[in-house]
């Protein structure tokens, strides 16, 4: 069964850094986009950031530029997000979520992914 756990979430203060992890199960990584999404509380959820890993090629939302940094450890069947310069505005709940090949021209296209995790929570605040 094909399945996402994220983790690494937690409390943090403004300007700290957390790395979130999204673990597959049941299939692996090699043709396949990880998207990470976060919903904050009233808001609808909006896509962080994209690898595609049969190019390599990464994708990141105007607020997650130049703080964020996605990855992925194939070995691990493991993406992760690194986030650095934390904001409050940073505080939701983060998903990550995968889309087979080929691939939505728009990464940050929610309907083309075909698994989702449950979701980890992220809170940015002193």
């Amino acid at each position: 069964q094909e399945q996402l756990v994220e983790s690494g979430g937690g409390l943090v203060q403004p300007g700290g850094s957390l790395r979130l992890s999204c673990e597959a199960s049941g299939f692996t990584l090699d043709y396949y986009a990880i998207g990470w999404f976060r919903q904050a509380p009233g808001k609808e959820r909006e896509g962080v950031s994209c690898i595609r890993n049969s190019d390599g090629n990464t994708y990141y939302a105007d607020s997650a530029k130049g703080r964020f940094t996605i990855s992925i450890d194939n070995a691990k069947n493991t993406v992760y997000l690194q986030m650095n310069s934390l904001k409050p505005e940073d505080t939701a709940v983060y998903y990550c979520a995968a889309e087979r090949w080929p691939y939505n021209i728009d990464w940050t296209f929610q309907a083309e992914y075909d698994w989702w995790g449950q979701g980890t929570q992220v809170t940015v605040s002193s």
